[in-house]
């Protein structure tokens, strides 16, 4: 599995990505190549363009996003995916929003929407490390199985490794 990490806000870089950071480690751990992790501004239009080239290349399968899809003005994230994808994944983005309600209240103000383009899934992640933890126990159960059903592998009696 191959993925790519792109965080989204007007106040990170380099120095302190720390949700873009730890989705990093947590991929590798999980045994997916990491191709790269960029940074990136809430801007509707420059999100969209990133999210597009990236679910365009043949050699990505999993695009996770951090940050942009809480309530505040340059909150772009959802709005940018939705123009993206062509399918939504709706049971995820609701367990990963169920798993971070049992912890605090504030995850009914996500908005992170998970779906499809193409043979790559987008998956909107918030901002926050704790966050970031929290939903990806969510999506581990169901990673391999979702990522090999995209690329055409439908079959069912293969056990998930991960």
């Amino acid at each position: 599995m191959n993925a790519v990490i792109v965080t989204i806000s007007d106040t990170r870089d380099e120095e302190n990505d720390a949700s873009g950071d730890l989705l990093v480690g947590l991929l590798t751990e999980f045994g997916a190549t990491v191709m790269g992790k960029s940074i990136i501004t809430d801007e509707k239009p420059l999100i969209q363009e990133k999210l597009t080239g990236l679910c365009e290349s043949d050699e990505i399968d999993l695009v996770v996003t951090t940050g942009g899809t809480g309530f505040g003005p340059r909150d772009n994230t959802p709005e940018a995916t939705r123009a993206v994808i062509e399918r939504e994944a709706l049971g995820i983005a609701e367990a990963m929003r169920r798993q971070s309600a049992e912890h605090t209240p504030m995850a009914m103000l996500s908005r992170g929407v998970c779906g499809i383009r193409g043979k790559t899934l987008v998956l909107n992640f918030p901002g926050s490390p704790k966050a970031v933890n929290e939903c990806f126990e969510v999506v581990r159960p169901v990673l391999s199985h979702a990522i090999q059903v995209i690329s055409g592998d439908t079959r069912h009696d293969h056990k998930n490794k991960n």
